[in-house]
């Protein structure tokens, strides 16, 4: 009998191998060192790859902006098209053809995926939309909620036992939302969503077999005849953009697939390199840029009430954070004990 898997204490994206914290674990000898990991041969490398990989997430919001004459549906159905292209380059440098010809053959891989890339597009596309329509810093929140998203998924749907400040800071989030909604008049939906869609995608992410760059490139091939097909009519209609635009934007669009996929290989590297705990703190990396780029450069209001409710948010994430390493040391010293 299979077991449902574990969303406490995981980073945000869906690449990241499972915590191997148990949320039982009791009180251990604080007083004795923790004991040290063995370190991957490349860690330094690895976490300057993840890092790169974090940053470029972060500065995305600067790319997508340079194309705002375009629809977001648009974007997103290059984005499918192109990234496939670039995927199946990368694949083919890999010799990792078999691997993708097998993950056709089962029909619950199949299906999971096709459910993940109705996740990651629906993702992508509020994002998109979202930057290119002055919703950036709100984009950041959303990226910002998912480690809490992935908490109330587990607690919700496999009904995992949460930690006492596990609920702590997910009433955090909670107020920080509700405090948007009483003295703003709507919720942060965009915020929402993306957190939600994102959290979804993860969750599907842990239960395929499948590599990241494997994974990403079935998900595309998936969605691949429909986007297709509407740049194709879009372009046969006269509204696509590409023959239409000047040389920067065809250079923007065309590009798509390597800015998609390019960050993507950067984490995957550096994931398989570097502690858990490490690949914890830098997933707020992205978030934080995105957050800076839509304050200082883009000018985003922001007013005392968001700042405010981004400020308990984030009192919840550093309440979420610390009761992980917390857990996580106690996991170290007992395993330590027992040897």
């Amino acid at each position: 009998m299979t077991t449902a898997p574990r969303l406490l204490g995981r980073p945000v994206f869906p690449e990241v191998p499972p915590a191997s914290v148990d949320a039982t674990d009791g009180p251990a000898q604080l007083d004795r060192p923790v004991p040290k990991l063995p370190s991957h041969p490349d860690a330094a490398r690895g976490a300057l790859a993840a890092t790169s990989g974090f940053l470029f997430w972060g500065l995305v919001p600067v790319y997508w902006k340079q194309m705002q004459s375009i629809p977001a549906f648009e974007l997103i159905a290059h984005r499918m098209v192109w990234s496939l292209v670039f995927l199946l380059g990368v694949i083919a440098w890999q010799g990792n053809f078999p691997a993708l010809r097998d993950a056709f053959r089962s029909k619950r891989l199949v299906g999971l995926n096709l459910l993940s890339s109705a996740l990651l597009t629906a993702n992508w596309t509020i994002y998109v939309w979202a930057v290119n329509s002055g919703h950036v810093i709100e984009s950041s929140l959303g990226y910002f909620l998912v480690p809490l998203a992935n908490v109330t998924f587990g607690s919700l749907l496999f009904h995992e036992r949460l930690r006492p400040l596990q609920w702590v800071a997910i009433g955090c989030a909670a107020a920080g939302v509700g405090l948007l909604l009483v003295r703003l008049g709507h919720a942060p939906w965009i915020a929402l969503t993306i957190a939600v869609t994102w959290a979804g995608y993860g969750l599907l992410k842990k239960k395929s077999a499948l590599g990241a760059i494997t994974g990403l490139t079935v998900e595309t091939l998936l969605l691949f005849p429909l986007a297709a097909a509407a740049l194709l009519w879009w372009h046969h209609t006269g509204e696509g953009a590409l023959g239409r635009v000047d040389v920067r934007l065809h250079v923007y669009v065309l590009s798509v697939g390597v800015i998609t996929a390019l960050p993507l290989l950067m984490f995957a590297y550096g994931a398989q390199r570097v502690r858990l705990t490490t690949l914890g703190l830098l997933q707020y990396l992205a978030p934080s840029v995105q957050f800076l780029i839509g304050y200082f450069f883009y000018h985003e209001p922001f007013d005392a009430v968001r700042l405010q409710a981004f400020a308990v948010i984030w009192c919840g994430l550093a309440i979420y954070s610390a009761d992980g390493f917390w857990v996580q040391r106690h996991s170290l010293l007992r395993a330590a004990g027992a040897t």
